[in-house]
C-alpha cells in the first residue's frame, strides 16, 4: 500500500469535529467535488488520458483493430429498436447484414491475436450496442480479450456484454476516448453508422491525410452503404481534397476480404481461416 492510500486511510480516522467535517479538510486527491471543478479540468484531462494507457499497458496491449460502427444496427433476426417508422425499421433489419461480418471480422483478427499471445491486433469497440457489440462478441466466441472505450452520455449507455471486464474503459471527454482508438491502432474498419462514426471515420481519414498518423489499413464495410453516404469522388473533383484521396482506404462487403488486406499489409505468414 502506498503512502497515499495509507494517508487516505488515516484521514478518515480522526474525531468527527466540525473541522474534520469541512470540505476544506479533504485531501485534495481524495476530494470528488474538488476535482470536478473547471478548473480542474486539465488534471482530469491529464488523468483520463493517463489511466487508459496505462490498463493497457499493464495487460500487455501493444496494438489493436478499431471497429468504429452503428450502434442502432440489430443482431439479425433481433428488434430494430431504434426505428422511428417503417421505413428505418426495414432499412436498420437489412443492415443487420454488417452485425454478422463484424462478428466475423471480429473472430479472425481475434484468431490472429491468439499468435502473438494477445499483444497485438487485440479488438477495440466503443463498448456499446450494434457493431460495437458484434466486435465484442466475436473476440469472446473465440475466447479473446477485446476492448471497450464506453463515455458518458445523457441518455443511458453501458457496457456490453462482450466486453472483458478488466479492458471495459469509460471517458467524459470524447476527443481523449478518440486519441485511445488511434494510438495503437494497426488497423481500422468503420461499418454502417451515423454521425459518431461519421464522426470518428473523418477524423482519422484526416489525421492519416495530413500525415498526423502512421497509414494503416482503413477499410470501410459495405459497398452500397459507403456509396449512397458519402460521395468522395465528388469531392476530388470539386478539388476539396486530392485526387488520390479516395485511395486513402478500401471497401470491402466480407470479413475475409478486410482480413485479407490486412494480412497482406503486414506481410502476415498466413492468413487466418474464417471460423465455422
Amino acid at each position: 500500500m502506498t503512502g497515499s492510500h495509507v494517508d487516505r486511510l488515516r484521514a478518515k480516522e480522526v474525531p468527527d469535529t466540525p473541522q474534520t467535517r469541512s470540505p476544506a479538510y479533504r485531501l485534495a486527491f481524495d476530494d470528488a467535488e474538488f476535482l470536478c471543478r473547471e478548473e480542474l479540468r486539465p488534471v482530469r484531462l491529464q488523468l483520463e488520458l493517463l489511466k487508459p494507457e496505462m490498463v493497457l499497458e499493464e495487460a500487455g496491449i501493444k496494438s489493436t483493430v478499431v471497429m468504429f460502427g452503428g450502434a442502432r444496427i440489430p443482431e439479425p433476426g433481433g428488434a430494430a429498436w431504434a426505428a422511428k417508422n417503417e421505413i428505418q425499421k426495414k432499412n436498420l433489419e437489412a443492415n443487420a447484414e454488417y452485425y454478422d461480418e463484424a462478428r466475423s471480422f471480429a473472430r479472425l483478427c481475434s484468431e490472429h491475436s491468439a499468435t502473438t499471445d494477445y499483444s497485438e491486433m487485440v479488438v477495440v469497440t466503443g463498448g456499446g450496442p450494434g457493431v460495437m457489440e458484434a466486435g465484442n462478441r466475436g473476440a469472446h466466441d473465440v475466447g479473446a480479450p477485446s476492448i471497450g472505450l464506453n463515455i458518458v452520455l445523457p441518455h443511458e449507455q453501458a457496457p456490453n456484454e462482450y466486453v472483458t471486464p478488466e479492458l471495459s474503459l469509460n471517458f467524459h471527454y470524447f476527443a481523449i476516448r478518440k486519441m485511445h482508438f488511434l494510438l495503437r491502432a494497426k488497423a481500422i474498419t468503420v461499418f454502417p453508422g451515423g454521425f459518431g462514426t461519421m464522426d470518428e471515420m473523418f477524423e482519422a481519414l484526416t489525421l492519416i491525410q495530413t500525415g498526423r498518423m502512421e497509414k494503416v489499413p482503413f477499410i470501410l464495410f459495405g459497398k452500397s452503404f459507403w456509396d449512397s453516404a458519402i460521395n468522395l469522388q465528388f469531392l476530388a473533383e470539386q478539388g476539396t481534397i486530392s485526387p488520390d484521396d479516395p485511395d486513402l482506404f478500401h471497401v470491402v462487403d466480407t470479413a475475409e476480404e478486410a482480413w485479407s488486406i490486412i494480412a497482406k499489409y503486414y506481410e502476415l505468414e498466413s492468413e487466418v481461416e474464417p471460423s465455422t
